[in-house]
């Protein structure tokens, strides 16, 4: 039986301090965008479309193939935030799941909602990992559980760890060598270490 179509959502609001500010999807890899190459590896797997949560003047995502979507609460709450607009974003779209993805993580797996979609619980969360690194952005979210995280960070919470912990996940785990599926580019060294990765690995 196929499974619900699920809403890809790409996590685009950090300040990107250790690049010296600026939308890190936007920095270049090869040619493209790193936005670019999340889209290209997220997009085939949901059947839902993509959305991307990013504050300020959505025009700099014009190319972007899906809404743009703004934090639902007041200052910068960070991840969490931006996971709440894609809950909501699919809740009122009919759609009960979501995968959200860092918007600075070009090598992501063809598998990734494959195997996140046959480990999550009934009504929990699926989280992906690496090597003995579990990565709490990377992971499969049921809608239903957007009025909880609306609880959560109107209490002032912030810690997605916590929060992921209240309510139980399970997690799917990829090798990290010869290649993190899961590698996020925070500073130019970082970028330097993709651009010779996707040369010379073909990733």
């Amino acid at each position: 039986m196929d499974r619900p179509p699920i809403l890809g959502l790409i996590l685009a609001g950090g300040l990107g301090r250790r690049m010296g500010g600026g939308d890190k999807p936007l920095l270049r890899l090869g040619g493209r965008t790193l936005l670019e190459h999340v889209v290209a590896r997220l997009e085939p797997q949901c059947a839902a479309g993509l959305a991307l949560s990013a504050n300020g003047d959505p025009a700099r995502f014009s190319g972007f193939p899906g809404p743009v979507l703004p934090d639902p609460l007041p200052g910068t709450p960070g991840p969490l935030a931006g996971i709440l607009a894609g809950l909501d974003h699919a809740a009122e779209s009919g759609i009960a799941r979501v995968i959200s993805v860092s918007g600075d993580t070009p090598f992501l797996p063809a598998d990734l909602v494959t195997r996140l979609s046959a480990v999550a619980p009934e009504a929990g969360i699926a989280l992906a990992a690496s090597g003995a690194r579990q990565h709490y952005t990377i992971a499969l979210w049921p809608a239903a559980l957007r009025g909880a995280l609306r609880t959560y960070l109107e209490q002032g919470e912030r810690r997605v760890g916590a929060f992921i912990a209240r309510h139980g996940a399970a997690s799917a785990s990829w090798p990290a060598e010869p290649v993190d599926p899961f590698l996020n580019i925070n500073t130019p060294e970082d970028l330097a270490a993709a651009e010779a990765i996707s040369l010379t690995a073909g990733v």
